[in-house]
């Protein structure tokens, strides 16, 4: 696909981290693009600053996600882009015990919070925004869009404590070649990106020497990615009509250890 200014894209998580990246890589090449956050502030500035538009969105609220999907597509038209970087994460042992003896297992509410932001809102977003881009006449080659989600490392060696985030991720990686089947009469592509340690603002506001620390474990190159590397990544995968289907690792070799 052509990225130039008669295509739209929207973002989710594209206020801050992968997401800003990608949204800023995007509208370098002219592209049209919807942010969608729940982080106001930082989203509207971003909007701002690549001329976009910010759409307050709960990925995990249906309701948000259809209200966010139709204010996108009256300010800049239907998207041929979706790129999911909305996700978080916690980390819990499944059960433990303390130096006191009691007992504790991984809340199941929290478990369940993690699958429903990352994958489950992930999901949510690629149907409604497939569903859209059904709607639009192929471009040459027929194509009508791609698809771009976000998954980690952590879905093939996730580390002590990642129970719900490693599941979460896990998800996202096996739907992607069904999504990828499901819409490829319509011309629609659909592809994964597994980030490795990347200095996102999970990572930002740890000091430096623990930054520098992880950084180290990388094989080459020994340091923590950049969301500028993430969003090159996705623009390929976008740009690319042979890419599809695929679940690709960007994390310079690293192979998680169990913590």
């Amino acid at each position: 696909m052509e990225l130039n200014k008669d295509i739209s894209a929207v973002v989710t998580g594209g206020a801050s981290g992968l997401g800003e990246a990608t949204s800023r890589a995007l509208a370098a090449h002219g592209v049209k693009v919807a942010i969608f956050d729940m982080q106001a502030e930082k989203g509207e500035k971003v909007a701002k600053d690549i001329g976009g538009v910010y759409c307050n969105t709960n990925v995990t609220n249906e309701e948000s996600v259809v209200a966010a999907f139709k204010k996108a597509r009256e300010a800049i038209g239907q998207e041929r882009i979706l790129v999911n970087c909305a996700g978080t994460g916690n980390a819990q042992r499944t059960a433990s015990r303390s130096k006191d003896g009691s007992i504790k297992h991984f809340p199941v509410d929290a478990f369940d919070r993690i699958i429903q932001i990352n994958l489950v809102g992930t999901f949510r977003c690629i149907a409604h925004s497939a569903a859209g881009m059904l709607t639009l006449d192929p471009l040459a080659g027929g194509e009508r869009g791609a698809i771009v989600n976000t998954a980690s490392v952590a879905a093939e060696d996730g580390q002590i404590g990642q129970a719900a985030y490693t599941a979460s991720k896990a998800g996202v990686v096996g739907i992607t070649l069904v999504v990828a089947r499901d819409l490829a009469r319509e011309g629609i592509r659909c592809n994964t990106i597994l980030p490795g340690l990347f200095n996102t603002p999970l990572l930002q506001g740890a000091p430096e020497n623990v930054k520098q620390a992880l950084g180290a474990q990388v094989p080459f190159p020994a340091r923590l990615g950049n969301p500028n590397e993430y969003a090159s990544l996705a623009l390929e995968m976008i740009r690319n009509p042979y890419f599809n289907g695929e679940d690709v690792r960007l994390d310079g070799a690293i192979r998680m250890s169990p913590q």
